[in-house]
């Protein structure tokens, strides 16, 4: 792509983000606990795995920002998830919820509308958790997508709207919608998906992007898009050379330790208002 708006905001907050390497709580799941921190730590940020209810809201009143990551719930979790929002919305620092296989479970579901109902900064998920956060559907397989990207567009900027995040839905092409702007993003390669963690690690990258950008001119759109550009443009270069799924997730974490930001601008296609540019019907 060429170094257009979209593309010299999604380089600066990449180089924000590099110079100021902001502290990020993660709140989330334990089978992707080791990526997710190994990921911030290749992007620059500071990871915190700190989520016991007793120490969870005092630490997000000290952190950049946060993330929530519902994909392995826990009774400790159900009380320091909401107490850690309230405690990061108090303090003005972004967050993001990431409501992993909402829907129909009894635990989760009702956790991530508490969560909602808190105003993340924004909301992560796939196709189907969108629609099921959006009331308009019942979720996916387990924590697998069973809906598209186009076809929740119209519920993720409902969601949007409603909630007032930035909603990022993630695919083959991912869509990030805010209340009064969508853009579509073209990026990444087709073995992220069976590498466990680049979803949820995705997550805590928008929070450390959001994070590293709170009080610049930069909107937490620009922050959501940026994160998303990163990881898929080193799922991009990582493809390059992998020979499975083992070495792609090597390659993965060496393309997001050693990319600059002007090379993510290269490796990514950003198209603004698909709708109207009949990229999405």
């Amino acid at each position: 792509m060429t170094a257009s708006t979209p593309g010299i905001r999604l380089r600066h907050a990449l180089e924000v983000l590099r110079e100021r390497s902001p502290l990020v709580q993660c709140l989330t799941n334990t089978v992707v606990q080791q990526i997710t921190a190994d990921v911030l730590l290749a992007v620059r940020a500071a990871p915190a795995m700190v989520d016991h209810p007793r120490e969870a809201p005092v630490f997000a009143g000290v952190a950049d920002a946060l993330l929530v990551n519902i994909g392995t719930v826990t009774p400790g979790q159900v009380e320091a998830m909401p107490a850690a929002a309230r405690a990061a919305g108090e303090a003005g620092a972004p967050w993001v919820l990431d409501p992993v296989a909402v829907g129909s479970l009894p635990v989760r579901t009702p956790l991530a509308h508490e969560l909602l109902a808190l105003g993340p900064t924004a909301v992560r998920a796939n196709a189907s958790e969108i629609a099921a956060l959006a009331g308009e559907g019942a979720g996916g397989r387990g924590v697998d997508a069973t809906d598209s990207v186009e076809a929740v567009l119209r519920a993720g900027r409902d969601l949007a709207r409603r909630s007032g995040a930035v909603v990022a839905v993630s695919g083959e092409r991912d869509a990030i919608i805010s209340a009064d702007r969508t853009t579509v993003l073209t990026s990444g390669d087709a073995l992220m998906p069976r590498v466990i963690g680049t979803g949820c690690s995705l997550g805590a990258v928008c929070a450390a992007v959001l994070g590293a950008t709170r009080g610049s001119d930069l909107t937490a759109h620009d922050a959501v898009l940026a994160a998303h550009a990163l990881l898929g443009a080193a799922g991009t270069v990582a493809a390059r050379s992998a020979q499975g799924v083992g070495s792609f997730a090597v390659a993965w974490l060496d393309a997001l330790d050693t990319l600059t930001p002007e090379d993510v601008v290269t490796l990514v296609g950003i198209q603004e208002d698909p709708e109207t540019a009949g990229v999405m019907a």
